[in-house]
């Protein structure tokens, strides 16, 4: 399946589009991320499981739950909560209050503040705005199993946890909500208080 991802397989190689599906990366993170420690240099310092890189900013408050990874000239903003399995790349931004769970959040992005980013894989250079939400669950919903379109087919993911599979350069609009199994390819465009829900 096409991550969409331009370079994804060059930030993550632990990880082959040939030989996993985007919901069993989420799902498997946190070994994936464990694997991915063992490559790291000099420029990271791992404690606990989590590898931090000597440029990065990680400001007060913020809690970090092995495993991790947060990559050259990354942030982490005050009283972030990063858990269960998560990659920073290079250049991003995470801001105050928000929460990243078992995902990828590719180079040069940006997730304001107060945001929730849950088993998603998010690309380059893409914004999130301040309230926006790529959730990962059917809380409404007796059945819970999480559904992805992709070139018009109705794929079964197998699993419960599910978030987003975001483009490059994509942006995503202030107190909008990506639904579990989002797809979006690069360069979209979701607009302030949006919900996506591409299944329904």
């Amino acid at each position: 399946m096409e991550l969409r991802i331009k370079n994804f397989i060059t930030e993550f190689p632990f990880f082959t589009e040939e030989e996993k599906r985007p919901w069993e990366f989420t799902s498997n993170i946190k070994q994936l991320v464990l694997d991915f420690q063992k490559s790291l240099n000099d420029d990271f310092i791992i404690e606990n499981h989590i590898a931090i890189h000597k440029s990065a900013v990680i400001e007060k408050g913020a809690v970090l739950k092995s495993p991790g990874i947060i990559c050259k000239n990354a942030f982490v903003g005050a009283n972030s909560y990063l858990r269960e399995g998560f990659f920073i790349a290079e250049n991003t931004h995470i801001g105050a209050n928000c929460e990243i769970k078992s995902s990828f959040i590719g180079s040069h992005s940006a997730i304001a503040h107060l945001n929730y980013i849950g088993n998603s894989i998010i690309g380059s250079n893409v914004n999130f705005e301040a309230g926006s939400i790529a959730a990962n669950h059917y809380n409404e919903r007796t059945d819970k199993q999480i559904w992805v379109l992709h070139n018009n087919e109705h794929i079964d993911t197998g699993v419960t946890k599910f978030g987003s599979i975001v483009g490059d350069s994509s942006r995503v609009g202030a107190n909008a909500v990506l639904s579990p199994g989002t797809i979006l390819p690069p360069h979209f465009i979701v607009k302030r208080l949006e919900l996506i829900a591409q299944i329904p």
